[in-house]
């Protein structure tokens, strides 16, 4: 079994990676330290956000999938998504990051 990073830990990266790059980065939700899932919303266009879920790919590794569809959705619907979740796991990270494009701050692969 490969270690994993804890959340809390992985967040904080994320957060100052973004900082790095000047890009204004902010966390939502605080989850679980060690475990909790991590989501992080992208902004597309003003209103429009990506939320994107970090879990096991098709060929084993970790990788970033669009949670909520293929096009962006309002900030509503990412709420209303985030509310569905929350029944299931109440322990989840969520970062918005104020950016398109979520592959310069991640090091895993993006499912387009």
């Amino acid at each position: 079994m490969t270690p994993r990073l804890k959340a809390e830990l992985w967040v904080k990266a994320l957060i100052r990676r973004c900082y790095a790059a000047d890009v204004p980065a902010m966390l939502v939700r605080r989850g679980e330290e060690g475990s909790g899932a991590v989501f992080v919303c992208t902004q597309a266009s003003p209103g429009q956000v990506t939320v994107w879920s970090r879990g096991m790919m098709a060929d084993g590794n970790w990788g970033w999938r669009r949670a909520t569809g293929p096009e962006p959705v309002s900030e509503e619907d990412a709420a209303r998504y985030f509310e569905r979740e929350a029944r299931f796991d109440p322990d989840f990270w969520v970062v918005e990051i104020e950016a398109p494009d979520l592959a310069p701050f991640v090091d895993d692969a993006i499912e387009a």
